[in-house]
């Protein structure tokens, strides 16, 4: 049997209008979570270095904080709590994807060298050897004499 031809055939734009609605509010929600960095980590003075600027980072660099946390060193990443381990497994994951990349280690200058150090020997674990420190371009070291001083009393 023919179907008969309808007078105004008309497309209904409902669930294409919900799948567009669905998709911005994923690519929202995953934006905000890789722009997230631990707050707490306050970097040392690097005014002698190279500067990086985030948005001329490439996408494939991975990006790895260590902090102090009640007083014990924290690994993390995107303000996730990770081990030595988990960073090992996430650098070989991303070395299969981009062959090579760089590890941009965040440190807070009260941390141990001991975690950075566990940082490190992980990334060499997974094969990656291009490391970064990052650090901020001013010195702030008359900063922190104050704030302590305050803390103190």
């Amino acid at each position: 049997m023919a179907r008969k031809p309808q007078e105004n055939p008309q497309l209904d734009m409902t669930p294409m209008i919900d799948v567009v609605f669905e998709l911005i509010i994923f690519f929202v929600v995953t934006l905000v979570e890789a722009q997230k960095k631990d707050d707490t980590i306050e970097l040392q003075d690097g005014r002698h270095g190279i500067v990086l600027v985030p948005d001329e980072l490439p996408p494939s660099h991975m990006q790895v904080d260590v902090g102090v946390r009640n007083g014990k060193a924290r690994i993390s990443m995107g303000d996730i709590e990770i081990t030595p381990a988990e960073v090992t497994r996430r650098a070989r994951e991303r070395l299969k994807k981009y062959k090579v990349f760089p590890v941009l280690i965040r440190a807070d200058f009260q941390v141990p060298h001991k975690a950075v150090a566990q940082v490190m020997d992980a990334c060499a674990e997974a094969g990656v050897w291009q490391l970064s420190f990052m650090a901020v371009a001013e010195d702030r070291t008359k900063e922190r004499k104050r704030l302590k001083r305050y803390t103190k009393r």
